[in-house]
């Protein structure tokens, strides 16, 4: 048996490996391969998956649905002759052998065409859409949803749901139980078995008891250059406003490991952040290669490491991110986000990030305006714990990758 994975996005790499990673794990006969539609796919070569076709990084870093200038980019940077070289690749794939084979997609509308034509079974990880982006908790169409949206009916549109039912899609896998219960309507073999995205963030062991520790927040800047460095700048806007009004807290900067941190130390220190050696007590974070910065009571460190305890430590995140902000607010707490200048976090991407996570985001529209704001909702308990609530729903529980390699498996 074989499976080839296909993916169109980091993101989209990154959960794709997890669940590769536990088919392995269950059958070790499976023979495991991988196409990145979008970048490089380092995700598959650190597990030794073998890429069958071209790969290469295009200028919009996959996010042409948010500017058509960056599709302009990416067609005259040779997104065309790309996208047929991988479409051969898949056909070739697929007649290979007679031995029994499944496709697997996993992001959107892109990785299921190339199944759908490459004649052999599939399945779907959707991982780009969900019913929050229409629907509310309850399932009632939100005030922004348009007359349009409504007649289509489902956040996955018609072509996409006659993709999703054609006989050779053998199961779907959607990110969430309400887009699960909207396709299944349409006689789409839609499992809700979760959302990998929350798969490798259980929480540690914190050492401290909750009334020794000082208020932290997680900053997520996002995970792509230039872009992070300009979020980056906005945020620390954000903190200098923060301290303003909490003189006592601990702050920490979650940089993505393939990034250089240097510029972001420079611009700590135009904002009057001091290195020093010295750790709080209460932000034992086992990372020998941390940089940290003091300013009057508060600390500042930047981590590139120990990722799930940087997010279960803080009680808040400052974020201009979007996976990184999904995962803590799965965590069932509070993500204040900026508007900021692209290509990914533009406001139109802001604004559908509010609605897929609901009232767990706190969308500022300066990000001077985050301390009145963490002001009152410090002072609502009851919203707090809806926050709770809402993002645990909204992202699932962890273990989805071990649930969806086994189902995949039994349909093998």
């Amino acid at each position: 048996m074989r499976i080839l994975c296909l993916s169109n996005g980091h993101g989209e790499d990154a959960i794709a490996v997890q669940v590769l990673e536990e088919i392995q794990d269950q059958n070790p006969d499976i023979s495991l391969a991988a196409l990145p539609i979008v970048g490089t796919g380092h995700a598959y070569q650190k597990l030794d998956i073998p890429i069958i076709g071209r790969t290469q990084q295009m200028p919009s870093g996959g996010f042409v649905y948010m500017d058509n200038r960056q599709l302009a980019r990416d067609i005259k940077g040779g997104l065309i002759k790309l996208t047929w070289q991988q479409y051969k690749a898949v056909k070739k794939w697929a007649k290979q052998t007679d031995e029994q084979s499944l496709i697997l997609a996993v992001g959107d509308i892109v990785p299921l065409i190339f199944s759908l034509l490459s004649g052999t079974n599939y399945a779907f990880i959707g991982t780009a859409k969900s019913e929050y982006y229409l629907r509310d908790s309850d399932g009632q169409w939100l005030s922004k949803t348009s007359g349009l949206e409504k007649w289509f009916g489902s956040v996955y549109l018609p072509w996409e749901r006659w993709l999703l039912s054609r006989k050779k899609c053998l199961a779907v896998y959607p990110r969430d139980r309400l887009t699960t219960d909207i396709l299944q309507k349409y006689g789409i073999a839609a499992v809700n078995l979760g959302n990998p995205m929350m798969d490798g963030l259980e929480p540690p062991e914190l050492e401290l008891d909750e009334e020794e520790r000082t208020l932290t927040a997680v900053l997520l800047p996002g995970s792509r250059l230039p872009e992070a460095l300009g979020n980056w700048q906005k945020i620390l806007v954000a903190v200098q406003s923060l301290l303003e009004q909490y003189k006592t807290v601990n702050l920490i900067a979650a940089i993505a490991p393939s990034l250089d941190t240097a510029e972001f130390c420079e611009a700590l220190q135009q904002f009057q952040w001091q290195p020093n050696p010295q750790i709080p007590d209460d932000l034992p974070l086992d990372d020998p290669n941390i940089q940290s910065f003091t300013q009057g009571k508060a600390h500042l460190i930047i981590s590139q490491n120990n990722y799930a305890k940087n997010l279960h430590r803080a009680d808040l995140a400052i974020a201009m991110a979007g996976t990184a902000t999904e995962q803590f607010v799965g965590l069932g707490k509070p993500a204040f986000t900026i508007v900021g200048d692209g290509p990914q976090f533009t406001p139109a991407f802001a604004e559908a990030q509010t609605r897929l996570l609901g009232h767990s985001v706190i969308l500022l529209k300066k990000p001077e305006a985050i301390a009145p704001k963490l002001k009152a909702l410090f002072q609502k308990p009851d919203i707090l714990q809806n926050i709770a609530a809402n993002g645990k729903q909204r992202m699932g529980q962890p273990g989805a990758a071990q649930r969806i390699a086994t189902h995949i498996l039994n349909q093998l």
